[in-house]
């Protein structure tokens, strides 16, 4: 059983941006400084910019009736972009591509907080009020939550790499602010 939106807590993601600093006084060399100091992804390597998320929750569980029922759950989650800043001041005319460029990775970056706030809530109405009978002691519930919510970390996950393929591919809207950076 699933409960209406209604019964579902209300909360607010916190966003936080982290900076990491970088150098150069022409697009190219702010762009070899990113490529040089951007934050390390692993197999994909150093990237402009990276959103990563913090969930945890506040659950409370009841036993009705032999089964086991998640009353509510309160989602704790803080979004945290990371995003390259200037060291040190720049140029008229590369400060006013450089306020376009970072204006343009900064919401591509809100895009996959907002995917991240919507996996939030769709794992909300897949858990609360989820009922599991003869599960007094609230173990196989916990069992069927891993598994809706794998199913739905790893479509959150796809629908970022979706979203960077487009971006980033040429012509992409990323792809296009590179340009504008650095060419002169």
């Amino acid at each position: 059983m699933v409960l209406p939106n209604a019964a579902l807590a209300e909360w607010q993601a916190v966003e936080q941006v982290k900076t990491y600093s970088i150098s150069g006084q022409s697009g190219a060399t702010l762009y070899q400084s990113i490529g040089e100091r951007g934050p390390n992804v692993g197999v994909g390597g150093r990237v402009i910019a990276h959103t990563t998320f913090k969930l945890t929750w506040t659950r409370k569980y009841e036993t009705r009736d032999n089964a086991c029922v998640l009353a509510t759950a309160r989602p704790k989650l803080i979004i945290t972009y990371t995003l390259p800043k200037p060291a040190g001041s720049l140029p008229e005319g590369l400060r006013q591509r450089w306020e376009i460029f970072i204006d343009g990775v900064a919401a591509h970056e809100r895009v996959h907080g907002e995917t991240i706030k919507a996996m939030v809530r769709k794992i909300e109405a897949a858990t609360v009020g989820l009922t599991v009978p003869d599960d007094p002691g609230c173990r196989k519930i916990k069992a069927e939550m891993n598994t809706r919510l794998g199913g739905l970390s790893q479509a959150q996950r796809q629908e970022g790499r979706d979203f960077d393929r487009v971006e980033l591919s040429p012509g992409g809207n990323v792809h296009n602010l590179i340009l504008q950076l650095v060419n002169d």
